[in-house]
């Protein structure tokens, strides 16, 4: 990635090249989650496992070197969980998990 111009316009190319690589992750992200709603569904386990969801919120707030304060991180994650659980019960009660409308 570049180094943004001294202006306001490069400092936002950047933010759109990082966005897109954000909506690149957490699809790769939700892939692996539609997998293991299959798992989950053949194994007959629990979609929300609050022991995992504790880890994991845990590890995130853990790895965050700032400038975004903790809080901040721990609320973001959270709102990724639930929309990974979605699609996870998606999985899990028959249909695909392909985006909708």
């Amino acid at each position: 990635m570049s180094v943004p111009d001294k202006n306001v316009e490069g400092w936002r190319r950047k933010i759109d090249e990082i966005d897109r690589r954000l909506v690149e992750l957490l699809n790769e992200s939700s892939n692996c989650v539609v997998e293991i709603g299959r798992i989950k569904q053949l194994s007959g386990e629990a979609l929300y496992q609050p022991d995992r969801e504790k880890q994991v919120l845990d590890g995130v707030v853990r790895a965050n070197p700032g400038p975004l304060p903790d809080a901040a991180i721990r609320r973001l994650f959270e709102r990724i969980l639930d929309e990974a659980r979605s699609v996870e019960r998606t999985v899990m009660h028959g249909s695909d998990g392909k985006k909708e409308g």
